[in-house]
Order: C-alpha cells, then structure tokens, then sequence
C-alpha cells in the first residue's frame, strides 16, 4: 500500500523594507531613509493628505517610479520558487507597497501595507488601479469626488486583511520574518503570536531586529544571500 501524501508544510513569511533594499528602494527608516526629506505627519498619514494632497500625491509618485524601475533580487526570486513547490504552503506577509515579490514570480502575497499600485477615493473607498501619475484633481471613478489617494495604509490606519493574517500564523508550521526592523505593530507582533501557538520561528535580517530575542533561530546578512541559501536548504530538506 502506498504511504499517504505528506500534508505540505505550511510556512507564513513576513518581509520589510530590507528585501527590497537590495533592488535599490530605499527604506524608510534607514539612515538615509524617506522619512528624512518629509515629515512622517506630511506624507503618510489621513491629516496629511487633507492638508496638502499635492505633496503627498508627489511623494508617492517618486516612490512608484522607483519601485517600477527596479528589479526583483534573488531573495524575491527564491521565495516565488519555494512557493511554487507543492511540498509547500506558503503566504507572504509583506509590509512593502512595491510588486517586487509578484514580479519575482510569487502569486500568494498579501500586502498589509496596500500597492503603489492601486488608488482609493478618501471619501467613498472606491478602488481602481493607480495611474503613472496620480494627482489630486483626479476624480474618482466612482462618485466623482476629487479624493484620489495611494491605496496605502497610513500611520493611524488599519493594516489589510488582518484577521487572514493572524488565522494564517497561528495555524503555520514556520514563522520567518525576512528584512523588517520589528519596530512596527502589529506586524512587530507576530512573532509573539507565531510562539504562543507553537509555531517555529526565524529571523533573516541584515542586523539584529528590536524582537531578535523572540524567534527560535536567527541568521543576520544581506537578504539576497540568506534568503536563497534557506529556500536551497527547505527544497532539498523536504
């Protein structure tokens, strides 16, 4: 009699600004990081974008054209791969608003953090895809205000599809937080909720992140390197 087929092990994985780095999107709270030209309260937030739609609708324009002039590195590539494989379950959790993981071939992506790549009306919610340009006398589709936003998630706001999320963690087999300084909640979280269920824990960060601490096993280097060498290791371990 033939053995039953083993359940495919289900891997929940959590990426920051740090995958992105290294396909040159700088991060936010580098150094030499966005937050340095503007004010966290001027470009990322509800009351910012009442005070001066312009601004803001600039400042993510800049960052869209970066996003969509760079490339995904071999951490993106090597998670699409693992996903791919059928011995596998795996979600991607990204905080970042770039396509890279999409663009390096992963299809099971949630974005916590919303798209520079769609727009939403700030007075009815409607959604549609974000054009090359957004601007503030943009009407919205829908019921015509001139209320066109990035569909991100600003500072005050509730990250996407959370209660998805946390049902996915605490039903997973492994918990990887990949390139995220663990400063921001709830994501900074989830490696507490990823224990409490007994689920395995990794970090894969350049430095040390603030929760190092709390997960079971932690490698520190560039991602583009870690993040293939572990991907290798789950393929040929499966």
């Amino acid at each position: 009699m033939a053995k039953p087929a083993r359940a495919p092990r289900k891997i929940v994985i959590l990426t920051g600004a740090g995958i992105s780095a290294e396909s040159g999107i700088r991060t936010f709270r580098a150094e030499d990081g966005l937050w340095e030209e503007h004010r966290i309260e001027d470009v990322a937030t509800p009351e910012g974008f009442e005070a001066d739609p312009d601004l803001v609708l600039d400042f993510y324009n800049k960052r869209r054209a970066v996003s969509t002039g760079a490339q995904p590195n071999p951490a993106h590539i090597a998670l699409a791969q693992l996903e791919a494989d059928p011995r596998f379950e795996v979600l991607i959790v990204t905080q970042n608003v770039d396509d890279l993981h999409e663009r390096g071939g992963a299809r099971n992506v949630i974005h916590m953090h919303g798209s520079l790549y769609g727009a939403i009306c700030h007075a009815c919610k409607s959604r549609w895809p974000a054009p090359e340009i957004m601007r503030a006398s943009d009407p919205c589709p829908e019921c015509g205000q001139m209320a066109t936003r990035p569909d991100i998630v600003w500072f005050g706001e509730i990250p996407y599809r959370m209660d998805e999320i946390w049902t996915a963690l605490r039903a997973a087999d492994l918990f990887v937080s990949i390139g995220t300084s663990g400063n921001v909640y709830p994501a900074a979280g989830f490696v507490q909720d990823a224990a409490r269920a007994g689920v395995a824990t990794l970090e894969l960060n350049l430095d040390p992140s603030t929760g190092t601490s709390r997960f079971d096993e932690c490698r520190h280097g560039p991602a583009a390197t870690l993040v293939p060498e572990w991907v290798k290791e789950q393929l040929t371990q499966a």
